[in-house]
């Protein structure tokens, strides 16, 4: 009796995967599609609205946070998006708790869930709500966790103040996607406050996050003068490393939003700020500004060793060009914060509240830092202790101020007179703009330098409500068209008097898993079979060995099994549970160790290579190499098998985490 077998793998001869992906599972398979939406079920009444992506304490976290109708536990669903298949999210999406409370400005319930390891440059699909009731899925990218990236920062959308919101919401939705269409690899959207005119407004609220911008890239939220007045702001924005001990607020802690935090993205710390808490304690305990400076030497004592750049964010501009220049409060932050600044070596910081651009120029302990560096310039040297702070516009045509001209206050810390280079403006300011047309800030995070340009982002033309109810304009479309820009600086780090040395090393290579058949991938042929004892046949043979190759940097674990279906010689079968083995290894390498012995079920009654059986493995931190894998072949079968030539098939399994 003529017995044979033949060897195949479980999908492609070769198998190679990249370090920390599991590959060569039998049966796997996996269909790709784009569909992101899913329907709530009549059976649950609860919705949710209000869904904003915000910033996480890093690069692999991201907050979300929602309102929802009724008191009822629920979660974000997280998947790669190239999983998700006709809008149904895989079995293996993850999911995250969300807490919450009654909202204290509306009827209904706060919610919000921390997303966290995240892969870097990985398009993601995300849902909120529970099973059955799921919202709308919504889509983000990560980028590459480290190097070179960019964000948006905006200034007071402030909806409602035109006293038409929809007119303000058109203008704002006009500005992120214009922006995000220019910038669609921007990592950030960074907020300069006052999203709203009236806090618990929800209206304004829910006109303020219509756009889907704002559930696909992650919103760094700041607070503003508008926002402080009740909790509406805290309800739609979780943010991370939050203090939201007391001297953080203003007023009531109980009725009014407030807290400082930060998160370091890349190789930028950020610090954003209540600043509405600005005012000391008469009694001299910790508060207001004092607070703050507090804060943020602590954070950056910490912290500021993580990263190359250090970014303020808070509402109230201490040096804009507009109608709150002169305010009093202002003056009072200059005094209070820009030493702290230049002390702790802060490089810039991003406000809004003036409605119209500004960028200072290099401001060292509350005074102009180089006395010869020139109004408008196009790259900057801060020297140690030098900041630059720039004001952003309105962002959704909301609302514009006028710049105001300088009075005879001087070029002292509270001064506004004006600049000895250019005396139509104020001292401090390098540059100023106001045209009445919608803008944005566009920051280039670079190794050696970081790039602000203010650019625009519409025109005279509508959404423009402020122009739209009389406001006269004085930008032209044809020479100065959405997209074009109004003021671009390059900001070079100071380096002392050395020379600084700068490398960037990228990420290795991740090296690769993989295996072969060695040689010709044929038919193992155990030959004839053999009677013994007049009860059974045995034939013996070898696998045609297997070469395994690890490259990976992850030294994580592999295994090969394999394992036979039935013999069969046209209707005529015998199970494959006859067929044992005895593994072993013929070239060492790669931590490979031989897989146990399997017997033939004819001797020991068991299953034999009818269910899978490791030929090798290595465990985890094993070497990097190659090996050789062989294995003798042993077959059993009772003498009443009917005569014939019988083939199985070895498939052949990789398993790599």
């Amino acid at each position: 009796m003529t017995l044979s077998t033949s060897t195949r793998a479980s999908a492609l001869v070769r198998r190679r995967v990249v370090a920390g992906v599991v590959a060569g599972f039998l049966g796997m398979g996996a269909a790709l599609g784009s569909g992101l939406t899913s329907a709530a079920s009549a059976a649950d009444p609860t919705t949710v609205s209000g869904i904003v992506l915000g910033v996480g304490a890093n690069e692999t976290q991201r907050i979300v946070s929602w309102y929802s109708s009724a008191d009822t536990a629920q979660k974000i669903q997280l998947a790669p998006t190239a999983e998700i298949v006709n809008g149904e999210f895989p079995a293996s999406a993850v999911s995250f708790d969300a807490v919450g409370a009654a909202n204290t400005s509306t009827t209904g319930f706060n919610r919000h869930a921390t997303i966290s390891n995240l892969s870097e440059n990985t398009a993601y699909s995300y849902r909120v709500g529970s099973e059955g009731n799921w919202s709308p899925a919504y889509a983000f990218k990560t980028q590459d966790f480290e190097g070179d990236y960019d964000f948006l920062f905006f200034g007071d959308p402030q909806i409602g103040s035109s006293g038409d919101r929809l007119k303000d919401q058109a203008g704002w939705e006009e500005t992120l996607k214009v922006a995000t269409a220019a910038n669609p690899n921007a990592e950030l959207l960074v907020s300069a406050g006052d999203h709203v005119e009236s806090a618990n407004d929800e209206g304004q609220w829910t006109s303020f996050l219509a756009p889907d911008q704002l559930r696909q890239y992650p919103l760094v939220a700041t607070i503003g003068n508008h926002d402080v007045g009740g909790k509406s702001y805290e309800q739609h924005h979780f943010t991370p490393n939050t203090d939201r001990s007391s001297q953080y607020y203003n007023g009531d802690q109980a009725t009014r939003s407030g807290g400082d935090y930060w998160f370091i993205h890349k190789d930028v710390l950020f610090i954003d700020l209540n600043s509405n808490s600005y005012a000391n304690p008469a009694d001299g305990s910790l508060g207001g500004d004092a607070a703050h400076v507090a804060y943020i030497t602590d954070v950056i004592n910490k912290h500021g060793s993580e990263a190359k750049w250090k970014v303020l964010v808070f509402h109230h501009s201490i040096y804009s060009p507009a109608s709150h220049s002169t305010d009093t409060d202002n003056k009072q932050r200059r005094e209070d914060l820009t030493t702290t600044f230049s002390n702790l070596g802060v490089d810039m910081v991003l406000q809004g509240h003036d409605h119209s651009y500004s960028r200072s120029y290099s401001i060292k302990n509350g005074q102009k830092e180089n006395p010869a560096e020139q109004p408008g310039a196009a790259d900057v040297f801060p020297g140690p202790g030098g900041v630059i702070y720039v004001t952003a516009n309105s962002a959704s045509g909301s609302k514009y101020y006028d710049i105001k001209k300088p009075d005879s206050t001087g070029t002292g810390i509270r001064g506004n007179g004006p600049d000895p280079l250019d005396p139509a403006k104020f001292w401090y300011n390098s540059t100023q703009n106001q045209e009445h047309v919608r803008s944005y800030v566009k920051v280039q995070v670079r190794g050696d330098k970081l790039v602000l340009a203010n650019v625009r982002s519409g025109t005279c033309a509508a959404p423009n409500a402020a122009v739209e109810k009389g406001l006269s304009c004085v930008n032209t479309p044809d020479g100065q068209p959405i997209g074009s820009i109004t003021d671009k600086v390059t900001v070079h780090p100071y380096h002392g008097d050395g020379q600084a040395i700068q490398v960037n090393v990228p990420n290795p290579a991740p090296g690769e898993f993989g295996w072969t058949i060695d040689g010709y991938n044929g038919l193992v042929d155990l030959g004839t079979a053999q009677e013994r004892d007049g009860t059974y046949f045995e034939a013996a043979g070898k696998i045609n060995p297997i070469l395994v190759s690890d490259s990976r940097r992850s030294l994580a674990p592999w295994s090969i099994s394999a394992n036979v279906g039935d013999f069969q010689d046209a209707d005529k079968t015998f199970s494959g549970s006859y067929l044992g083995w005895t593994p072993y290894v013929l070239d060492g390498g790669a931590g490979a160790e031989a897989g146990t012995p399997v017997l033939s079920s004819f001797d020991d009654q068991g299953k034999g290579l009818s269910v899978s059986s490791g030929l090798a493995a290595a465990a985890q931190g094993h070497p990097r190499g190659g090996a050789k894998l062989g294995a003798d072949l042993g077959l059993k079968i009772p003498d009443s098998i009917a005569k014939g030539s019988y083939r199985t098939t070895l498939t052949i399994t990789a398993l790599s985490s």
